[in-house]
């Protein structure tokens, strides 16, 4: 097992994914950095979580797609922290288009999201490489989605960057090692609000059915079944770099 981390920053950690992640990272005792990058309120209120269970917590507005604020991010959990172990990749974002209406994909849809999606990871790795790398071995993690791995998902243009996103893990993990390892999980379907409002309310009922029907275990995601994945990645075996994990239930078995 790698070295116990003390800190971490979780990117998009005021909801979902990012604050289930936040929460189980608190629970084993490592520091935290809430990032949000619109609304304060949900972030503070996770930052309340973590904070309750007894580990230094700061909460940090931050658009990933912004290189400055990248390293204002590494820059400000380093000062509060007096280093930084982990960086979980989880921020991101998507547009609702049905892959045959290819005239709906507009250009600022491919902008916004490879920004947030593919370069936003890029940006927070290169920031933080230098404190990662100081300490006793950094670990970043990704959150990608079977959606780069399949091609079907809420657009072409998020599962294009979900692909890239698993593609940048392999590499970043060929020029980060050996002092810090990358990997990345691809979740299916996950329960929840994100997935609720885009889809609708009747569409999100019948997409999950689908799903867990077709699924060997007959389940999809909740945010808690993805965080335990990241943890199983950062707390695992010392020698796993450069995988993308899929967390989907065996969906993909049913393909």
């Amino acid at each position: 097992m790698p070295n116990a981390p003390k800190s971490a920053v979780v990117t998009g950690s005021s909801s979902g994914v990012g604050r289930a992640t936040a929460l189980a990272l608190a629970a084993r005792g490592v520091n935290v950095a809430i990032n949000y990058s619109r609304s304060a309120g949900p972030a503070e209120a996770v930052a309340t979580e973590v904070e309750k269970l007894g580990v230094k917590v700061i909460c940090v507005r931050a658009d990933v797609a912004s290189d400055a604020d990248c390293k204002r991010l590494v820059a400000e959990a380093e000062a509060a922290f007096g280093g930084l172990d982990v960086l979980i990749n989880n921020a991101g974002t998507t547009r609702f288009v049905a892959h045959h209406e290819l005239d709906k994909v507009e250009e600022e849809h491919w902008r916004s999201i490879m920004a947030v999606n593919v370069q936003g990871p890029f940006q927070m790795a290169r920031a933080a490489r230098a404190a990662l790398a100081a300490g006793e071995g950094g670990c970043i993690v990704n959150v990608g989605s079977i959606a780069g791995l399949r091609a079907m998902g809420s657009s072409i243009a998020y599962c294009a960057s979900k692909a890239a996103l698993h593609n940048l893990t392999l590499s970043l993990a060929r020029v980060l090692g050996p002092q810090i390892r990358v990997n990345a999980v691809a979740p299916g379907f996950i329960e929840g609000e994100w997935l609720m409002q885009g889809l609708g309310e009747d569409a999100y009922a019948a997409v999950k059915r689908y799903n867990e029907q077709r699924s060997a275990l007959q389940a999809v995601c909740t945010p808690g079944d993805v965080s335990d994945a990241i943890l199983s990645l950062v707390y695992g075996s010392r020698l796993v770099t450069g995988q993308v994990l899929p967390v989907e239930g065996g969906l993909m078995l049913a393909i």
